[in-house]
């Protein structure tokens, strides 16, 4: 069992993968969706002739005969241990559907972003030199200098291609918990809006850098390329990656702006209360969907069963 003063940590950084190591992960993504769709259509149709759910280990013995399928021999062609991971994020996605903290699991498309998680038991971190199974060892930059990569032990890595064709992989361990801060000796409600992102009980605006609106254009101009090209031509490939890191541009910058913005709220409160937003709703404006939509993070911050949000803000 973990130690509860300790906290799961995940380490990012960019992958570049050689062309042969290219052509193995894409393999193992592609193994890892055929699994994954095709026992989340089995639950389908169990459900549908048998009205009984389908319990890990019954996907487990399906997986075995699907590798026993000539038709699939490629599937022993990786390693196992990404396809038993599908598996197990499956069970745990029905889990949290079912105890309604997340939606319901859909379908994998080749065109969103493709991940494989490894176990201990298939790569290896020794001096700072990642291998995973069955490839050489893959260059990633380590971008954490306060953190020593050879004293890493990470319980798992996520090796994942974005849209828009660049690859990371992802280190998680378990670390030391954060020291507490300091107390400030205040507490600060939060109003969340789209003219100003949020407005302070203590009269301070933070502005809404509103990243989308300025993107709009040119984001508008790569989509009618993409809309123009022949549907599976190598145009149409290079035109979807621009759109996708038009959007990726979008997504880090909001991101960076959510975590300063944040990062300063909990630094300067012991205790703050954000209001109750039914954001899912409030999108179904068509007038307003766009605006509400590039405030970036306004769902995350008012999701809160009750009217007003509490957040202990002891740690950073």
């Amino acid at each position: 069992m973990c130690d509860p003063a300790r906290v799961r940590t995940a380490y990012k950084c960019r992958a570049y993968p050689d062309e042969t190591q290219e052509q193995v992960l894409l393999r193992t993504f592609g193994c890892v969706r055929l699994v994954w769709n095709r026992t989340l259509a089995a639950r389908h149709a169990r459900w549908r002739h048998e009205r009984t759910g389908t319990s890990y280990a019954q996907t487990d013995r399906a997986l075995t005969e699907l590798k026993k399928d000539p038709d699939l021999a490629f599937l022993n062609q990786i390693s196992s241990v990404p396809l038993q991971q599908a598996l197990r994020h499956q069970h745990k996605a029905f889990s949290a559907f079912f105890a309604r903290r997340a939606r319901y699991p859909r379908f994998k498309s080749r065109r969103s972003r493709q991940s494989a998680h490894y176990t201990r038991s298939a790569f290896s971190l020794r001096g700072g030199e990642l291998r995973l199974a069955k490839t050489e060892p893959l260059l990633f930059v380590w971008s954490w200098p306060e953190t020593d990569l050879t004293g890493l032990d990470p319980a798992m890595v996520i090796v994942s291609r974005e849209p828009d064709g660049r690859w990371y992989v992802t280190f998680t361990t378990h670390a030391p918990g954060p020291e507490a801060l300091s107390a400030a000796g205040r507490a600060v409600g939060v109003d969340l809006g789209v003219k100003d992102f949020a407005v302070t009980s203590g009269g301070e605006r933070i502005a809404n850098p509103r990243h989308l609106e300025r993107k709009a254009r040119r984001l508008a101009r790569y989509q009618r390329r993409l809309a123009r090209c022949q549907r599976g031509s190598a145009n149409r490939a290079k035109a979807a990656a621009k759109v996708a890191r038009a959007h990726r541009k979008v997504r880090d910058a909001r991101r960076d702006f959510l975590h300063r913005a944040s990062t300063r709220l909990v630094r300067s409160a012991d205790t703050i209360v954000i209001e109750d937003l039914n954001v899912s709703g409030m999108v179904r404006n068509r007038h307003l969907a766009r605006a509400i939509s590039d405030c970036g993070g306004a769902s995350s911050a008012a999701s809160s069963p009750t009217n007003a949000s509490a957040v202990d803000a002891s740690w950073s």
